[in-house]
C-alpha cells in the first residue's frame, strides 16, 4: 500500500524523490520481515558515509536482501527475468529495484548508466555481481562491468559480506543452507517453505574497506579486488555429517 502511496504521490517527472521514497519504504517493509520470519540481523564494521555507494557482496536469497535493506536504504539491482515472473516482479517493482537484462549484453552500457546516475542522486546501489543467488558453497566469481558504475559515479564500491551464523539450531552446513539460500532448479514456493519452516535464523552483515578506483581503472582488477575481499571473509558451508543427522533427529524427537 505504502508504495503505492508513493507512485502516485510523485510525478514520473520527479524520479529522484521517488527513488528515494521507494529505498526507505523498501528498508521499512523488510525490516518487518525480519520479524515475521524471525531474522535476526547484527552488523559488523561501518559502511561509507561520505557520499552514497555501490554495494557488492554475496548473494544466497531473499533472506539476506531483507537482511541487508533493513539496515541500509537502498536501490537493489535485479534481472528482468526477475521483474517478468509474477508476484516476485511485482514486489521488486514497489520496492524500486533497477532492471537489468542478463540475457543480452547490448544494453549493459544503458544499464550502466542508469546505475551511474541514481548513485549520482545520493542512493546507494547494492548490485550482487555474482549475477545469481547461489547454494552458498563458495563467492562466484564477479561481473564486472556494472561494477564500473561507483567509479563512472565518482563513488567509492562497498564490498561487504554476508555470514549465517545460527539457523534453526544450526551452523551454515550443507543442510540447513536450504532453508536460506534460493538457488539452481528450487521453486519460489520451495523457498518459501523451506524459511517458514526455519523458526530463527541468525545473520551477520560485515562491511569491508572501500574501494576507491578511478573510472578508467581496469574492471578486471577492481572486480577480482572486490571479489578477493568478500570471499576472504565468507564463512562456507560445514560438510554435513551422521552427528549432524542424530542432533537433527534429537531436536525433532
Amino acid at each position: 500500500m505504502h508504495a503505492l502511496i508513493i507512485k502516485f504521490r510523485y510525478s514520473r517527472k520527479d524520479v529522484v524523490a521517488r527513488r528515494h521514497a521507494f529505498s526507505q519504504n523498501s528498508s521499512v517493509h523488510c525490516a518487518l520481515m525480519n520479524k515475521v520470519f524471525n531474522v535476526q540481523v547484527s552488523v559488523k564494521g561501518k559502511p561509507h558515509k561520505d557520499s552514497s555507494f555501490l554495494y557488492v557482496g554475496n548473494h544466497t536469497g531473499f533472506v539476506d536482501i531483507f537482511a541487508l535493506s533493513s539496515v541500509m536504504p537502498a536501490v537493489f539491482v535485479t534481472s528482468q527475468e526477475m521483474r517478468e515472473t509474477p508476484v516476485l516482479g511485482d514486489i521488486c517493482e514497489m520496492a524500486g529495484c533497477v532492471f537489468v537484462e542478463r540475457r543480452s549484453r547490448t544494453q549493459i552500457m544503458n544499464e550502466l548508466g542508469v546505475l551511474k546516475e541514481a548513485l549520482e542522486q545520493g542512493l546507494n546501489v547494492v548490485l550482487y555481481p555474482e549475477a545469481t543467488s547461489t547454494d552458498g558453497a563458495m563467492v562466484y566469481p564477479f561481473k564486472k562491468t556494472l561494477m564500473m558504475a561507483g567509479p563512472q559515479a565518482g563513488r567509492p564500491i562497498q564490498p561487504g559480506v554476508i555470514n549465517y551464523i545460527d539457523i534453526g539450531g544450526q551452523d551454515f552446513n550443507m543442510k540447513s543452507r536450504d532453508n536460506v539460500c534460493w538457488y539452481g532448479e528450487m521453486s519460489f514456493g520451495q523457498a518459501m517453505i523451506n524459511l517458514l519452516s526455519t523458526p530463527y535464523i541468525k545473520v551477520e552483515i560485515e562491511y569491508l574497506e572501500p574501494i576507491v578506483v578511478s573510472a578508467d581503472a581496469n574492471r578486471g582488477e577492481v572486480a577480482a579486488r572486490a571479489h578477493a575481499a568478500v570471499a576472504a571473509r565468507f564463512r562456507p558451508p560445514r560438510a554435513f555429517s551422521p552427528l549432524d543427522e542424530e542432533a537433527v533427529a534429537g531436536d525433532e524427537a
